[in-house]
Protein backbone atom coordinates (compact mmCIF):
# COMPACT_ATOMS: atom_id res chain seq x y z
CA UNK A 1 0.00 0.00 0.00
CA UNK A 2 1.62 3.14 -1.11
CA UNK A 3 1.72 6.26 1.20
CA UNK A 4 0.68 9.04 0.36
CA UNK A 5 2.32 12.16 0.06
CA UNK A 6 -0.11 14.31 2.39
CA UNK A 7 0.79 17.70 1.47
CA UNK A 8 0.58 16.92 -2.31
CA UNK A 9 -2.94 15.44 -1.80
CA UNK A 10 -3.44 18.24 0.42
CA UNK A 11 -3.21 20.80 -2.60
CA UNK A 12 -4.76 18.21 -5.20
CA UNK A 13 -7.90 17.80 -3.56
CA UNK A 14 -8.29 21.20 -2.56
CA UNK A 15 -7.66 22.36 -6.63
CA UNK A 16 -10.97 20.25 -6.73
CA UNK A 17 -13.99 22.03 -5.95
CA UNK A 18 -16.35 18.90 -6.80
CA UNK A 19 -14.86 17.18 -4.27
CA UNK A 20 -14.45 19.87 -1.42
CA UNK A 21 -17.89 20.59 -1.67
CA UNK A 22 -18.89 17.24 -1.25
CA UNK A 23 -16.59 15.76 1.35
CA UNK A 24 -17.62 18.96 3.54
CA UNK A 25 -21.40 18.34 3.19
CA UNK A 26 -21.21 15.11 2.85
CA UNK A 27 -19.57 15.02 6.36
CA UNK A 28 -21.75 17.58 7.86
CA UNK A 29 -25.17 16.24 6.96
CA UNK A 30 -23.21 13.23 9.45
CA UNK A 31 -22.68 16.04 12.34
CA UNK A 32 -26.26 16.80 11.41
CA UNK A 33 -27.87 13.55 11.42
CA UNK A 34 -25.87 12.92 14.75
CA UNK A 35 -26.88 16.09 16.57
CA UNK A 36 -31.20 14.62 15.76
CA UNK A 37 -30.15 11.57 17.19
CA UNK A 38 -28.71 12.71 20.88
CA UNK A 39 -30.59 15.32 21.02
CA UNK A 40 -33.63 12.90 21.20
CA UNK A 41 -32.16 10.99 24.42
CA UNK A 42 -32.46 13.08 27.77
CA UNK A 43 -29.92 11.72 29.37
CA UNK A 44 -27.36 11.64 26.33
CA UNK A 45 -24.50 14.00 28.51
CA UNK A 46 -25.31 11.15 31.61
CA UNK A 47 -24.14 8.32 28.94
CA UNK A 48 -20.91 10.63 28.49
CA UNK A 49 -20.07 10.94 31.49
CA UNK A 50 -20.92 7.21 32.20
CA UNK A 51 -18.82 5.56 29.21
CA UNK A 52 -15.65 8.53 30.15
CA UNK A 53 -16.16 7.25 33.79
CA UNK A 54 -16.06 3.16 32.24
CA UNK A 55 -12.63 4.52 30.06
CA UNK A 56 -10.78 6.15 32.55
CA UNK A 57 -11.28 3.32 35.09
CA UNK A 58 -10.04 0.39 32.92
CA UNK A 59 -7.26 2.25 31.83
CA UNK A 60 -6.53 2.99 35.22
CA UNK A 61 -6.15 -1.11 35.67
CA UNK A 62 -5.79 -1.60 32.59
CA UNK A 63 -3.39 -4.92 33.22
CA UNK A 64 -5.63 -6.56 35.58
CA UNK A 65 -8.65 -6.75 33.14
CA UNK A 66 -6.24 -7.19 30.62
CA UNK A 67 -5.08 -10.61 32.32
CA UNK A 68 -9.11 -11.36 33.63
CA UNK A 69 -10.24 -11.01 29.55
CA UNK A 70 -7.05 -13.42 28.39
CA UNK A 71 -8.14 -15.87 31.27
CA UNK A 72 -11.81 -16.28 30.25
CA UNK A 73 -11.58 -16.04 26.46
CA UNK A 74 -8.87 -19.08 27.03
CA UNK A 75 -11.75 -21.07 28.56
CA UNK A 76 -13.72 -20.24 26.41
CA UNK A 77 -11.63 -22.06 23.88
CA UNK A 78 -9.84 -19.09 22.01
CA UNK A 79 -6.05 -19.02 21.53
CA UNK A 80 -4.94 -15.79 22.87
CA UNK A 81 -1.50 -13.94 22.01
CA UNK A 82 -0.33 -10.73 22.86
CA UNK A 83 1.67 -8.09 20.59
CA UNK A 84 3.87 -5.79 21.67
CA UNK A 85 3.88 -3.82 18.80
CA UNK A 86 3.25 -4.06 14.69
CA UNK A 87 6.08 -5.85 13.88
CA UNK A 88 4.54 -8.75 16.08
CA UNK A 89 1.01 -8.94 15.74
CA UNK A 90 2.01 -9.19 11.75
CA UNK A 91 4.11 -11.94 12.24
CA UNK A 92 1.63 -14.08 14.54
CA UNK A 93 -0.87 -13.38 12.37
CA UNK A 94 1.40 -14.81 9.34
CA UNK A 95 2.62 -18.26 12.04
CA UNK A 96 -1.21 -18.58 12.58
CA UNK A 97 -1.95 -18.74 8.60
CA UNK A 98 0.69 -20.41 7.91
CA UNK A 99 0.64 -23.33 9.81
CA UNK A 100 -3.02 -24.14 8.56
CA UNK A 101 -2.06 -23.25 4.80
CA UNK A 102 -3.74 -20.54 4.29
CA UNK A 103 -3.77 -18.09 1.20
CA UNK A 104 -6.62 -16.52 1.37
CA UNK A 105 -7.56 -13.87 3.97
CA UNK A 106 -11.07 -12.08 4.22
CA UNK A 107 -10.95 -9.49 6.20
CA UNK A 108 -13.71 -6.91 7.92
CA UNK A 109 -12.65 -3.37 8.50
CA UNK A 110 -9.83 -2.80 10.99
CA UNK A 111 -7.96 0.38 12.02
CA UNK A 112 -5.52 -1.77 13.88
CA UNK A 113 -4.40 -3.94 11.01
CA UNK A 114 -4.11 -0.29 8.90
CA UNK A 115 -1.94 1.08 11.76
CA UNK A 116 0.08 -2.40 11.63
CA UNK A 117 0.54 -2.00 8.00
CA UNK A 118 -0.70 -5.61 8.05
CA UNK A 119 -1.64 -6.20 4.65
CA UNK A 120 1.44 -5.39 2.65
CA UNK A 121 3.30 -7.38 5.34
CA UNK A 122 1.10 -10.61 4.34
CA UNK A 123 1.38 -10.25 0.65
CA UNK A 124 4.74 -9.88 0.46
CA UNK A 125 4.83 -13.25 1.81
CA UNK A 126 2.54 -15.01 -0.42
CA UNK A 127 -0.96 -14.33 1.01
CA UNK A 128 -3.93 -12.82 -0.59
CA UNK A 129 -5.76 -10.44 1.44
CA UNK A 130 -9.16 -8.97 0.54
CA UNK A 131 -11.17 -6.18 2.42
CA UNK A 132 -14.67 -7.41 2.85
CA UNK A 133 -16.32 -3.63 3.58
CA UNK A 134 -17.39 -1.94 0.72
CA UNK A 135 -15.10 1.06 1.76
CA UNK A 136 -11.92 -0.41 2.18
CA UNK A 137 -11.86 -1.88 -0.47
CA UNK A 138 -12.38 0.73 -2.42
CA UNK A 139 -9.50 2.11 -1.24
CA UNK A 140 -7.60 -1.32 -1.43
CA UNK A 141 -8.35 -1.55 -5.35
CA UNK A 142 -7.15 2.32 -5.49
CA UNK A 143 -3.88 1.77 -3.23
CA UNK A 144 -4.88 4.00 -0.26
CA UNK A 145 -5.40 4.44 2.93
CA UNK A 146 -8.54 5.06 4.42
CA UNK A 147 -9.30 8.59 4.66
CA UNK A 148 -11.75 8.45 7.53
CA UNK A 149 -11.96 6.11 10.86
CA UNK A 150 -16.00 4.59 9.94
CA UNK A 151 -15.97 5.60 6.07
CA UNK A 152 -12.93 4.95 4.37
CA UNK A 153 -14.13 6.19 0.75
CA UNK A 154 -16.10 9.13 2.15
CA UNK A 155 -13.91 11.78 -0.20
CA UNK A 156 -14.54 9.66 -3.18
CA UNK A 157 -17.52 10.70 -5.65
CA UNK A 158 -19.43 7.63 -7.00
CA UNK A 159 -17.57 9.04 -10.52
CA UNK A 160 -14.25 7.98 -8.60
CA UNK A 161 -15.55 4.88 -7.57
CA UNK A 162 -16.97 3.48 -10.96
CA UNK A 163 -13.47 4.14 -12.75
CA UNK A 164 -11.52 2.14 -10.00
CA UNK A 165 -14.55 -0.86 -10.50
CA UNK A 166 -14.43 -0.60 -13.90
CA UNK A 167 -9.78 -0.94 -13.88
CA UNK A 168 -9.75 -3.77 -10.85
CA UNK A 169 -13.50 -5.60 -11.48
CA UNK A 170 -14.57 -4.91 -15.20
CA UNK A 171 -17.58 -2.87 -14.37
CA UNK A 172 -19.09 -0.51 -16.67
CA UNK A 173 -16.98 2.83 -16.60
CA UNK A 174 -20.05 4.90 -16.60
CA UNK A 175 -22.27 2.96 -14.12
CA UNK A 176 -22.41 5.54 -11.53
CA UNK A 177 -25.59 4.15 -10.00
CA UNK A 178 -24.40 3.69 -6.41
CA UNK A 179 -26.27 0.63 -5.61
CA UNK A 180 -25.09 -0.92 -8.65
CA UNK A 181 -21.92 -0.41 -7.76
CA UNK A 182 -22.19 -1.48 -3.98
CA UNK A 183 -23.96 -4.62 -5.66
CA UNK A 184 -20.52 -4.97 -8.42
CA UNK A 185 -18.36 -5.24 -5.33
CA UNK A 186 -20.66 -7.69 -3.49
CA UNK A 187 -20.90 -9.56 -6.57
CA UNK A 188 -17.11 -9.43 -6.56
CA UNK A 189 -16.63 -10.46 -3.28
CA UNK A 190 -18.97 -13.45 -2.07
CA UNK A 191 -17.08 -16.33 -4.30
CA UNK A 192 -13.90 -15.00 -2.21
CA UNK A 193 -15.21 -15.27 0.72
CA UNK A 194 -17.29 -18.25 0.04
CA UNK A 195 -13.26 -19.72 -0.63
CA UNK A 196 -11.24 -18.13 2.15
CA UNK A 197 -9.11 -20.15 4.04
CA UNK A 198 -9.30 -17.79 6.50
CA UNK A 199 -11.09 -15.06 8.34
CA UNK A 200 -10.29 -11.75 10.42
CA UNK A 201 -12.43 -8.87 12.04
CA UNK A 202 -10.92 -5.99 13.98
CA UNK A 203 -12.74 -5.59 17.58
CA UNK A 204 -15.16 -2.14 18.53
CA UNK A 205 -15.31 -3.75 22.67
CA UNK A 206 -13.21 -6.28 24.25
CA UNK A 207 -15.52 -7.63 27.49
CA UNK A 208 -12.84 -8.56 30.37
CA UNK A 209 -15.83 -10.23 32.59
CA UNK A 210 -16.60 -12.49 29.31
CA UNK A 211 -13.91 -13.21 27.20
CA UNK A 212 -15.75 -12.16 24.15
CA UNK A 213 -15.59 -9.21 21.46
CA UNK A 214 -18.27 -7.48 19.99
CA UNK A 215 -17.84 -5.86 15.87
CA UNK A 216 -20.09 -3.58 14.77
CA UNK A 217 -20.85 -3.14 11.02
CA UNK A 218 -23.45 -2.11 8.54
CA UNK A 219 -22.81 -4.05 5.69
CA UNK A 220 -22.56 -7.87 7.80
CA UNK A 221 -19.38 -8.80 6.20
CA UNK A 222 -17.89 -8.80 9.31
CA UNK A 223 -20.04 -11.73 10.45
CA UNK A 224 -18.98 -13.04 6.94
CA UNK A 225 -15.59 -12.69 7.04
CA UNK A 226 -15.68 -14.36 10.94
CA UNK A 227 -18.18 -17.34 10.45
CA UNK A 228 -17.97 -18.94 6.82
CA UNK A 229 -13.67 -20.07 6.82
CA UNK A 230 -12.78 -22.39 9.38
CA UNK A 231 -10.45 -19.89 11.01
CA UNK A 232 -11.47 -16.84 12.67
CA UNK A 233 -8.45 -14.09 13.79
CA UNK A 234 -9.38 -11.06 15.76
CA UNK A 235 -6.97 -7.79 16.29
CA UNK A 236 -7.47 -6.11 19.52
CA UNK A 237 -6.09 -3.06 20.28
CA UNK A 238 -5.51 -3.60 24.11
CA UNK A 239 -7.46 -0.40 24.70
CA UNK A 240 -10.92 -1.84 23.85
CA UNK A 241 -11.16 -3.45 27.14
CA UNK A 242 -14.48 -2.81 29.43
CA UNK A 243 -14.57 -4.69 32.64
CA UNK A 244 -18.37 -5.95 32.09
CA UNK A 245 -21.10 -6.91 29.77
CA UNK A 246 -23.54 -4.51 31.18
CA UNK A 247 -21.25 -1.80 29.90
CA UNK A 248 -21.47 -2.94 26.91
CA UNK A 249 -24.99 -1.51 26.20
CA UNK A 250 -23.68 2.20 27.45
CA UNK A 251 -21.28 2.28 24.37
CA UNK A 252 -23.37 0.23 22.11
CA UNK A 253 -26.23 3.14 22.44
CA UNK A 254 -23.55 5.91 21.88
CA UNK A 255 -21.54 4.47 18.67
CA UNK A 256 -23.38 4.69 16.02
CA UNK A 257 -25.70 7.58 16.74
CA UNK A 258 -22.75 9.33 17.10
CA UNK A 259 -20.76 7.81 14.36
CA UNK A 260 -23.07 8.28 11.39
CA UNK A 261 -26.60 9.64 12.92
CA UNK A 262 -28.41 5.98 12.96
CA UNK A 263 -29.62 4.63 16.48
CA UNK A 264 -27.56 1.22 15.98
CA UNK A 265 -25.50 -0.33 13.71
CA UNK A 266 -27.10 -2.92 11.24
CA UNK A 267 -25.20 -5.76 12.59
CA UNK A 268 -23.43 -5.81 16.29
CA UNK A 269 -21.80 -9.24 16.57
CA UNK A 270 -20.96 -10.74 19.97
CA UNK A 271 -17.84 -13.52 19.55
CA UNK A 272 -17.11 -15.32 22.36
CA UNK A 273 -15.85 -18.97 21.20
CA UNK A 274 -14.64 -20.67 18.21
CA UNK A 275 -17.60 -22.58 16.32
CA UNK A 276 -17.51 -26.61 16.40
CA UNK A 277 -14.60 -27.87 13.88
CA UNK A 278 -12.96 -24.28 14.04
CA UNK A 279 -10.53 -22.28 15.49
CA UNK A 280 -10.44 -18.38 17.01
CA UNK A 281 -7.90 -16.37 17.92
CA UNK A 282 -7.45 -12.86 19.71
CA UNK A 283 -4.57 -10.95 19.11
CA UNK A 284 -4.25 -8.39 21.45
CA UNK A 285 -1.99 -5.26 20.61
CA UNK A 286 -0.32 -2.45 22.43
CA UNK A 287 2.26 -0.88 19.72
CA UNK A 288 2.94 2.33 21.65
CA UNK A 289 -0.46 2.40 23.66
CA UNK A 290 1.69 1.38 27.08
CA UNK A 291 3.78 4.15 26.07
CA UNK A 292 0.79 6.53 25.58
CA UNK A 293 -0.97 5.70 29.20
CA UNK A 294 2.25 6.87 31.04
CA UNK A 295 2.01 10.12 28.64
CA UNK A 296 0.09 12.50 31.44
CA UNK A 297 -1.40 14.96 28.69
CA UNK A 298 -2.07 12.66 26.07
CA UNK A 299 -3.65 9.10 27.97
CA UNK A 300 -7.05 9.97 27.77
CA UNK A 301 -6.62 9.34 23.51
CA UNK A 302 -7.04 5.83 24.46
CA UNK A 303 -10.57 6.17 25.41
CA UNK A 304 -11.62 7.11 22.07
CA UNK A 305 -14.38 4.68 20.61
CA UNK A 306 -13.15 5.46 16.97
CA UNK A 307 -16.50 6.93 16.10
CA UNK A 308 -15.25 9.11 14.17
CA UNK A 309 -17.77 12.57 15.15
CA UNK A 310 -14.36 14.64 15.95
CA UNK A 311 -13.73 14.41 12.26
CA UNK A 312 -17.49 15.14 10.76
CA UNK A 313 -17.45 18.20 12.91
CA UNK A 314 -14.07 19.30 11.97
CA UNK A 315 -14.08 21.95 9.25
CA UNK A 316 -10.54 21.59 8.58
CA UNK A 317 -10.77 17.73 8.13
CA UNK A 318 -14.36 18.09 6.12
CA UNK A 319 -12.33 20.74 3.81
CA UNK A 320 -9.16 18.62 3.18
CA UNK A 321 -9.83 14.92 3.32
CA UNK A 322 -8.08 12.37 5.88
CA UNK A 323 -5.14 11.37 3.35
CA UNK A 324 -4.21 14.97 3.47
CA UNK A 325 -3.06 14.46 7.10
CA UNK A 326 -0.41 11.34 5.90
CA UNK A 327 -1.16 8.96 8.87
CA UNK A 328 -3.77 6.16 9.37
CA UNK A 329 -5.55 8.06 11.54
CA UNK A 330 -6.47 11.52 10.87
CA UNK A 331 -8.85 14.40 11.72
CA UNK A 332 -8.89 15.66 15.06
CA UNK A 333 -8.16 12.66 17.10
CA UNK A 334 -5.30 12.10 14.00
CA UNK A 335 -3.53 14.94 15.31
CA UNK A 336 -2.88 13.08 18.64
CA UNK A 337 -2.67 9.68 18.18
CA UNK A 338 -0.05 10.32 14.96
CA UNK A 339 2.69 12.17 16.84
CA UNK A 340 3.09 9.53 19.49
CA UNK A 341 4.36 7.08 16.87
CA UNK A 342 6.51 9.73 15.45
CA UNK A 343 6.30 13.24 16.51
CA UNK A 344 8.85 14.52 13.65
CA UNK A 345 7.10 12.84 11.13
CA UNK A 346 3.49 14.35 11.97
CA UNK A 347 4.48 17.97 13.63
CA UNK A 348 2.39 19.99 11.50
CA UNK A 349 -0.81 17.84 12.44
CA UNK A 350 -1.23 19.90 15.30
CA UNK A 351 -1.22 22.82 14.00
CA UNK A 352 -4.02 22.17 11.23
CA UNK A 353 -6.72 22.73 13.73
CA UNK A 354 -8.60 26.21 14.19
CA UNK A 355 -8.91 25.07 18.30
CA UNK A 356 -12.67 25.87 18.30
CA UNK A 357 -13.45 22.93 20.41
CA UNK A 358 -16.23 21.21 18.23
CA UNK A 359 -14.20 17.73 18.53
CA UNK A 360 -14.54 18.03 22.35
CA UNK A 361 -17.92 18.70 22.44
CA UNK A 362 -18.98 15.72 20.11
CA UNK A 363 -16.67 13.32 21.69
CA UNK A 364 -18.73 10.25 23.36
CA UNK A 365 -16.33 9.56 26.13
CA UNK A 366 -15.14 13.50 26.41
CA UNK A 367 -12.10 13.37 25.63
CA UNK A 368 -10.31 16.96 25.42
CA UNK A 369 -9.13 16.69 22.14
CA UNK A 370 -8.59 20.66 21.20
CA UNK A 371 -6.98 20.91 24.73
CA UNK A 372 -4.38 17.70 23.75
CA UNK A 373 -3.77 19.39 20.43
CA UNK A 374 -2.57 22.32 22.09
CA UNK A 375 -0.62 20.58 24.25
CA UNK A 376 1.36 19.06 21.51
CA UNK A 377 2.51 22.36 20.01
CA UNK A 378 3.87 23.19 22.97
CA UNK A 379 5.71 20.17 23.20
CA UNK A 380 6.40 20.58 19.34
CA UNK A 381 7.71 23.87 20.11
CA UNK A 382 9.84 22.71 22.96
CA UNK A 383 11.79 20.21 20.83
CA UNK A 384 11.99 22.18 18.17
CA UNK A 385 10.41 20.40 15.75
CA UNK A 386 8.59 23.58 14.07
CA UNK A 387 9.56 24.20 10.52
CA UNK A 388 11.87 27.16 10.39
CA UNK A 389 9.58 29.42 8.14
CA UNK A 390 6.91 29.00 11.10
CA UNK A 391 9.36 29.09 14.01
CA UNK A 392 10.93 32.56 12.56
CA UNK A 393 7.51 33.56 12.17
CA UNK A 394 6.31 32.81 15.32
CA UNK A 395 9.06 34.28 16.88
CA UNK A 396 8.05 37.80 14.92
CA UNK A 397 4.25 37.53 15.56
CA UNK A 398 5.52 37.45 19.89
CA UNK A 399 7.59 40.24 19.66
CA UNK A 400 4.67 42.33 17.42
CA UNK A 401 2.11 41.14 19.78
CA UNK A 402 3.74 41.79 23.25
CA UNK A 403 4.12 45.87 22.43
CA UNK A 404 1.04 47.52 22.09
CA UNK A 405 2.56 50.02 20.37
CA UNK A 406 4.57 48.22 17.83
CA UNK A 407 1.39 46.32 17.10
CA UNK A 408 -0.72 49.45 16.13
CA UNK A 409 2.40 50.65 13.66
CA UNK A 410 3.03 46.90 12.28
CA UNK A 411 -1.23 46.69 11.62
CA UNK A 412 -1.17 49.97 10.10
CA UNK A 413 2.23 49.51 8.09
CA UNK A 414 0.63 46.03 6.53
CA UNK A 415 -2.43 48.16 6.07
CA UNK A 416 -0.71 50.07 3.28
CA UNK A 417 1.21 47.03 2.40
CA UNK A 418 -1.90 44.92 1.38
CA UNK A 419 -3.03 48.33 -0.45
CA UNK A 420 0.27 49.49 -2.18
CA UNK A 421 3.04 46.76 -3.00
CA UNK A 422 2.67 44.38 -5.95
CA UNK A 423 0.88 41.13 -5.72
CA UNK A 424 4.19 39.26 -6.18
CA UNK A 425 6.08 40.90 -3.28
CA UNK A 426 2.98 39.82 -0.65
CA UNK A 427 2.13 36.41 -2.19
CA UNK A 428 6.20 34.57 -2.38
CA UNK A 429 7.44 31.61 -1.11
CA UNK A 430 7.80 32.75 2.09
CA UNK A 431 4.54 33.53 2.76
CA UNK A 432 3.08 30.14 3.56
CA UNK A 433 -0.10 30.77 4.62
CA UNK A 434 -0.91 32.69 0.92
CA UNK A 435 -0.17 29.93 -0.82
CA UNK A 436 -4.21 29.18 -0.45
CA UNK A 437 -5.67 31.95 0.76
CA UNK A 438 -6.01 35.62 -0.43
CA UNK A 439 -5.02 38.21 2.65
CA UNK A 440 -8.15 39.72 3.32
CA UNK A 441 -8.81 43.26 3.45
CA UNK A 442 -8.22 45.80 6.57
CA UNK A 443 -10.89 47.31 8.34
CA UNK A 444 -12.22 50.57 7.75
CA UNK A 445 -11.41 51.10 11.58
CA UNK A 446 -10.10 48.83 13.92
CA UNK A 447 -11.43 48.39 17.38
CA UNK A 448 -9.13 49.80 19.04
CA UNK A 449 -9.88 53.56 17.73
CA UNK A 450 -13.65 52.57 17.82
CA UNK A 451 -13.60 52.22 21.19
CA UNK A 452 -11.55 55.27 21.97
CA UNK A 453 -14.08 57.36 20.27
CA UNK A 454 -16.93 55.90 21.97
CA UNK A 455 -15.09 56.36 25.24
CA UNK A 456 -14.86 59.73 24.96
CA UNK A 457 -18.70 60.35 24.72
Amino acid sequence: MKRVDHVGYSKQFIADEKHIEFHDKRLWELRTSRDREVHGIAEWEELRELASAIKEHTLTNLAGYLEEFERNATANGVIVHWAKDAEEHNRIVFDILSKKNAKLLVKSKSMLTEECEMRPYLEDRGITVVETDLGEQIQQLDDQMPSHVVVPAVHKLATDVAKIFSEKLGTDPDENDIPALAEAQRQATRPLILNADAGMTGCNFAVAETGGITVCTNEGNADLSSNVPPLHIASIGIEKLIPKLEHLGVFIRMLSRNALGSPITQYTSHFRAPRKGGEMHFVLVDNGRSERLAMDDFWYSLKCIRCGACMNTCPVYRRSSGLSYGGVYSGPIGAIINPTFDLHKYSSLPFASTMNGSCTNVCPVKINIHEQIYKWRQIIAEKHELPFVKREAMKVAGEVLSRPKVFRIAIQSADKAVATLPRAVLYNPLNVWGKQREVPAAPKETFRDWYLKRSKK
